[in-house]
């Protein structure tokens, strides 16, 4: 079944500018949605999704009331739901197989929601730019088509990515919001900023530089966060890399150079010390090919647990 707006499918063969003149409240909803402020959201009740990975959970979930992510520039940040179960999920994707990630996320929330006898799925899409070489733009495409391919009724309710997300300044493009956050047991969206995107910030960061599929990271039957085990083998030049000035990494390791946010070379730079500092993980971080597990304690902060006490 098809990717649905305000009922009506999307045509998806003609110019998208076309979508939104035939729903002008998309465009005001984006408009809503970016004049609100980044909230910042501290570590408690957080799930903090990184970059090719996705959590599901549900209103029932008694750990994580907040899923959130951002540093998006050319990525989108999909939130996809159900409101019969409240089952949502949230992702951050950077168009490396996007239909075989939206396939993912589908079967995650519809997993939750499979005994309930009412309720829809709803999508949300927010981030890129109108950025130069229009990777924002083709990512959009894809999980337009991605939505509309699959077997289930998507109902678009936010669509605020590309030229909705898309500010100038001197002749440069940088997106509106980089960052959002979605609370489980209400089903508010905002744009939010998260000091703290832990737990094992480097490691799932290596995970995604040295090309990762999208990963699931999050139990909510047993409300765990797994981390791994991830394998990788030595980065190619991690040493070159290291050596350059913050200019060449900004220039070369960005999708969109001078739309990224300020630490965003600091963090690169953490990334391969990281994966220099661990070539063989299969050796120094997962010998006994076992997850890293964490479970929010009773602050609301994440924990990490022995795997022999599960």
């Amino acid at each position: 079944m098809p990717l649905l707006v305000n009922g009506a499918r999307v045509d998806l063969a003609r110019p998208r500018g076309d979508m939104i003149r035939v729903h002008p409240h998309l465009e005001e909803k984006a408009k809503l949605l970016r004049s609100q402020p980044a909230q910042i959201v501290e570590p408690k009740g957080l799930l903090y999704v990184q970059q090719r990975e996705f959590a599901v959970t549900t209103p029932k979930d008694g750990s994580v009331s907040i899923l959130g992510s951002d540093d998006a520039t050319t990525c989108h940040i999909v939130v996809l739901r159900h409101t019969g179960s409240g089952a949502t999920c949230l992702t951050h994707c950077d168009g490396s197989d996007t239909e075989a990630e939206v396939s993912l996320i589908m079967s995650a929330v519809k997993s939750f929601s499979s005994s309930t006898g009412c309720g829809r799925l709803e999508v949300h899409l927010v981030g890129g730019f109108n950025d130069d070489r229009q990777l924002s733009q083709k990512l959009t495409n894809q999980l337009l088509r991605a939505f509309d391919l699959q077997p289930e009724d998507v109902h678009l309710v936010t669509f605020c990515v590309t030229e909705l997300n898309d500010r100038e300044e001197q002749d440069i493009h940088f997106p509106i919001i980089y960052g959002i956050a979605v609370n489980v047991k209400t089903a508010e969206i905002f744009p939010a900023t998260f000091p703290v995107k832990g737990p094992d910030e480097d490691l799932r960061s290596a995970h995604t530089l040295t090309g990762a599929p999208l990963t699931n990271i999050y139990d909510a039957k047993t409300e765990q966060l797994r981390i791994g085990p991830y394998f990788w083998g030595p980065f190619p030049h991690v040493d070159f890399w290291l050596e350059q000035d913050d200019a060449q990494i900004l220039q070369n390791l960005s999708t969109s150079p001078l739309a990224e946010p300020p630490h965003f070379v600091s963090h690169i730079r953490s990334t391969l010390t990281f994966l220099k500092e661990h070539p063989f993980p299969s050796r120094s971080l997962f010998p006994d090919r076992k997850p890293r597990i964490y479970k929010k304690n009773e602050e609301g902060l994440w924990e990490q647990v022995c795997s022999d006490k599960i």
